[in-house]
């Protein structure tokens, strides 16, 4: 039998959920779902330049675990932008970031951290 799923913690909801091709009528086989634990892995790794290791600590998952969302993650994004699909950010194992960890209190936390403080989203 296999393990459950352990929640990722994430603490970033995207602004945006919605992208897609602006000239294109599509139906919903031209969707696609991105997770909102593969939106994360592309924020930390891809924007927030943390290594595999890092972004593992901030969800509180194995790296494997990390390895393998990113690179499901990767595809799905690839194959939006190649095929003209739309991609829809939501649902997925997650737990939202309450500031109760270790990471959050350094100001690491994207969503409570002092770097949101300069960016004047808090």
């Amino acid at each position: 039998m296999p393990r459950p799923v352990k929640c990722r913690m994430i603490c970033n909801i995207p602004l945006v959920n919605e992208f897609g091709p602006l000239h294109r009528r599509l139906d919903n086989s031209s969707t696609i779902m991105l997770q909102l634990d593969e939106y994360e892995t592309i924020r930390l790794i891809d924007i927030e330049k943390y290594s595999q290791e890092e972004c593992a600590k901030q969800m509180n998952i194995a790296r494997t675990t990390v390895q393998g969302i990113y690179e499901v993650a990767r595809e799905k994004l690839a194959t939006a932008i190649v095929k003209g699909k739309k991609i829809i950010i939501d649902g997925g194992s997650y737990v939202l970031c309450n500031e109760q960890r270790h990471e959050c209190r350094n100001g690491e936390c994207h969503r409570y951290g002092k770097n949101q403080q300069k960016r004047g989203i808090l």
